[in-house]
């Protein structure tokens, strides 16, 4: 059971960036999936996060900090979510997580997670 996440890299603000996350092991089409990302010696921070389509509806929540910019994605043919960054501002460089979660809402504890994407925005 794997959740791979990739597509970080360096950007210059204003630039975009999209962040795939792809599943392995497991199907997540009944999952939760979120994006979160995180600093070192900071708290990890929920950035979008979007319901299964299988009983649910597929509706995604977003941080205040990125609402209108970033949008995330899921496509459960190919067991893979995406992250859409656009407009990218330097305090969006982090270390970007892809998560899944069976049962209820994202946040701190989660089902599986992959390894962090690193996602830099500097001039």
């Amino acid at each position: 059971v794997q959740l791979q996440a990739s597509g970080g890299g360096l950007v210059q603000p204003g630039g975009s960036l999209r962040l795939s996350c792809v599943a392995s092991g497991f199907s997540l089409n009944r999952y939760v999936i979120g994006w979160f990302r995180q600093s070192t010696g900071e708290e990890r921070e929920t950035v979008a996060c979007i319901a299964s389509n299988t009983g649910s509806d597929g509706s995604a929540t977003y941080a205040g900090s990125v609402r209108g910019r970033f949008t995330i994605s899921r496509d459960d043919d190919g067991n893979s979510a995406y992250l859409q960054m656009d407009n990218l501002k330097p305090e969006d460089a982090d270390v970007y997580y892809c998560a899944a979660k069976r049962y209820g809402w994202c946040s701190s504890v989660m089902d599986y997670w992959g390894k962090g994407t690193l996602v830099t925005v500097s001039s």
